[in-house]
């Protein structure tokens, strides 16, 4: 082999490696895009116990549920404050803008938000439930742990009453 050829053989192999190592940073970028994407799109659910227990950073998104508490909910034009209780804890909440239809006081409700710096909750969405059988997957599973509702006895009505 003369030295010409064996100079482009190396050559060809660096372009090769090159390529390779272009190829394996564009794919690891690409990882890294979708991997923060995803993680900015997940939301975890916590009750108002978990909440106390292990409280989120405060920039971070989360989801709280369980039963609006009796006399909790004050309502100033399109500024409400209401509490949500596991029957345990309770966490306020304030939210600005219209709520739903099925919201009421001892009903189940998520609402989707931040921690403020002050252990209150700030909601930029307030989900209620939609019928009289119906309970967010989440909340019942709160207050299941809790030991406040058992599956096929009717849901609570209220946090200081019998299921």
């Amino acid at each position: 082999m003369s030295a010409r050829s064996l100079s482009s053989a190396k050559a060809r192999r660096r372009k090769r490696l090159a390529l390779a190592v272009g190829a394996l940073l564009a794919l690891g970028g690409a990882t890294a895009l979708v991997l923060t994407a995803f993680q900015d799109s997940l939301v975890f659910f916590y009750s108002p116990s978990e909440l106390a227990a292990k409280p989120p950073a405060p920039d971070r998104r989360v989801r709280i549920g369980g039963l609006v508490e009796a006399g909790s909910l004050e309502k100033n034009g399109q500024d409400v404050r209401f509490r949500i209780t596991d029957t345990a804890r309770s966490v306020i909440v304030t939210y600005r803008g219209l709520l739903p239809d099925l919201f009421r006081e001892g009903q189940g409700v998520v609402a989707q938000g931040t921690l403020a710096a002050d252990g209150s909750f700030r909601a930029n969405e307030v989900l209620a439930k939609h019928d009289a059988t119906y309970m967010p997957p989440e909340v019942a599973d709160a207050l299941k742990k809790s030991g406040r509702w058992k599956e096929g006895e009717p849901a609570p009505s209220h946090p200081g009453g019998a299921p």
